[in-house]
């Protein structure tokens, strides 16, 4: 059983929306943020008003620069934001070399395998491990590893799929600080015997599952 994200997507959302979002998702510890560049701050401050109690993760999603990260950072400070995740974009996120965030800072798409984490970790203090991208569990767990060992946090994400994808994942999660594999309930039609999903907990799956 591990505490997982329910995610929160901005898109055009005012902050008072995405306030009501958060208030209507009471039973749920941990909120993912997905956040474009309109206006993070002010629909992050909205968000801890109405959600004091909660565990705040932010999505930027590649879609902020470097000037607004600075921007923002500060300000965020005293909403306690628990990281954010990869705030621009793959390729583009080199002026982090060195940079001190006062804030975790994690690389999704800026790490996608072993190969690319040695400059990661010198501009990111968490990695987001996505079984899609790292090819497979082995890697991802050779990843997992190789992080842990720069010092690095862990986060574990999906791409969408059924539970029969995101049971590897599971194994990944036993190792990380935040779990995101709520694929199935995007979905239409799930596995039988999936994984439970309950006010933000995804519990464990039938053995019958693998087949």
């Amino acid at each position: 059983m591990l505490a997982s994200l329910i995610e929160l997507k901005s898109l055009e959302s005012s902050p008072e929306a995405m306030a009501a979002k958060a208030a209507a998702a009471m039973d749920a510890p941990i909120l993912k943020i997905k956040l474009s560049g309109d206006r993070p701050y002010e629909k992050l401050a909205a968000i801890r008003a109405a959600r004091p109690d909660a565990v705040l993760v932010v999505d930027a999603n590649q879609g902020w620069d470097f000037g607004l990260l600075q921007e923002v950072l500060p300000k965020c400070v005293d909403l306690n934001l628990a990281m954010i995740e990869q705030p621009l974009a793959r390729g583009q996120d080199e002026m982090l070399e060195g940079f001190v965030s006062p804030i975790t800072l994690a690389a999704d798409e800026s790490c996608l395998h072993t190969g690319e984490l040695e400059t990661a970790a010198s501009r990111y203090s968490m990695i987001n491990i996505k079984l899609d991208k790292t090819g497979g569990l082995t890697e991802a767990l050779r990843l997992a590893k190789a992080a842990k060992a720069r010092g690095c946090k862990l986060m574990v994400g999906n791409m969408v799929g059924t539970s029969l994808s995101m049971a590897p994942s599971f194994v990944v999660a036993q190792l990380c600080d935040f779990v995101d594999i709520d694929g199935p309930l995007l979905l239409k039609y799930d596995q039988p015997r999936g994984m439970e999903y309950k006010n933000g907990v995804v519990s464990g799956f039938d053995q019958r599952l693998w087949g």
